[in-house]
């Protein structure tokens, strides 16, 4: 007999962010079940793993995180996150999560490392600086999906986007980011080209525009 599949939760506040994990997800692996695409919101029911996606939101520290692990809905919170400070990846285990994990890996490394998981290993990714020694965006070639991918924008730049159209001065995203604020300004510089916009308040309408909004109105979706 084969042994029951692994119930998966995939949390993130913007709707393309979550489908695009699940179509990743559904084609390297028959072990999960993905029962839940949480959007703005907790699983609604006891799952294995819940895989929090940090796209948009608060970090690995913040207080979504440890509510997760505290509420007991999920048997292991796994971060996914091209976040990968060190000092962040500790607060992560310190809040209780058992696997912190890149977006850099490949749908069958993130599947295989979700499995290790699921068996009681602490699957941790390497530390690795904000920004690549040759200046290069470390998340240009990412997995799954985002919104503003198709106009060009990486995980990253997006990610800026994102927080931008949702009201977050520079100071504040570099908080929430975890990121030197130089970086932060180089993000949304690099952002900015690529979407054709010179000023915040015409980035925050491009970003409406374009789905920048988290999906406050969706429901959970099975």
């Amino acid at each position: 007999m084969e042994p029951p599949r692994i119930r998966l939760a995939l949390l993130n506040d913007y709707e393309v962010v979550v489908r695009g994990l699940r179509s990743m997800l559904e084609k390297h692996t028959e072990r999960f079940a993905i029962v839940e695409l949480d959007v703005n919101a907790g699983p609604s029911q006891r799952v294995d793993i819940a895989l929090y996606d940090t796209f948009g939101r608060a970090q690995a520290d913040g207080p979504g995180v440890g509510q997760l692990v505290r509420s007991g809905l999920a048997d292991k919170v796994v971060v996914y996150s091209w976040n990968l400070d060190a000092d962040l990846i500790r607060k992560a285990v310190d809040a209780g999560v058992r696997g912190y994990l890149s977006k850099r890996t490949t749908a069958a490394e993130l599947t295989g490392n979700l499995e290790r998981i699921h068996r009681g290993e602490l699957v941790l990714a390497p530390p690795q600086p904000e920004i690549e020694p040759d200046g290069s965006d470390p998340t240009a070639v990412g997995f799954g999906d985002w919104p503003g991918r198709p106009m060009g924008l990486t995980q990253r730049e997006a990610d800026m986007i994102a927080m931008i159209t949702q009201g977050l001065s520079n100071q504040e995203i570099a908080s929430t980011a975890y990121l030197s604020i130089n970086s932060v300004k180089s993000y949304i510089r690099q952002a900015y080209r690529k979407i054709d916009v010179d000023s915040r308040s015409k980035a925050v309408l491009w970003g409406i525009e374009h789905g920048f909004r988290p999906d406050a109105s969706a429901q959970r979706r099975s």
